[in-house]
């Protein structure tokens, strides 16, 4: 017979197993340099903006710029990202950062994986030694599959997405 405590043991154990399993590893490719460290994790909620673009007989949407706010772990306000890519935190410290590398999100549905390397700077605060940015955790976010032609050109949409913003600095 189960008691309730070994039924609470068994429940437990179960919720180790899947939140275990549900936790997304960041791939290799995607890893910061060996020598920067952990400065910040913020979570990003927006819109990836497209723009309808025809050239000659081929049509797609094209990345304009994200829009999103930024929440740490409490879920308060801590900043925002947008083009350029920048993120802005809210004590004014900014980065610009560049696409190093990309890998396919775990959830098919969603804009990829990114490893981001910073370019430039500005202000004091918490971004002002960031260098490495990792975009993980995606949900959504990707253009759509059509309704771009030569009639639509120069239109926008914006699609919802939500991401994990990983900030790093040297040690």
């Amino acid at each position: 017979m189960l008691t309730n405590n070994s039924i609470n043991f068994v429940l437990g154990a179960l919720a180790v197993i899947f939140a275990a399993a549900g936790a997304q590893r960041v791939p290799e490719t995607l890893q910061p340099p060996a020598n920067e460290q952990l400065v910040v994790q913020v979570h990003a909620k927006g819109e990836q903006i497209y723009s309808c673009k025809v050239d000659g007989a081929q049509a797609g949407w094209t990345l304009k710029a994200p829009e999103a706010q930024l929440f740490d772990k409490d879920g308060k306000s801590f900043g925002k990202h947008f083009a350029g890519p920048s993120w802005e935190a809210s004590d004014g410290s900014r980065v610009v950062g560049k696409a190093a590398a990309n890998v396919a999100s775990p959830d098919a549905d969603s804009i990829p994986w990114l490893l981001v390397k910073v370019v430039s700077h500005e202000g004091e605060g918490v971004f002002a030694r960031v260098t490495s940015i990792q975009r993980i955790n995606t949900k959504a976010g990707k253009a759509p599959v059509s309704g771009c032609d030569a009639a639509h050109a120069g239109q926008e949409v914006r699609v919802p997405y939500s991401a994990d913003y990983v900030f790093f600095a040297p040690k």
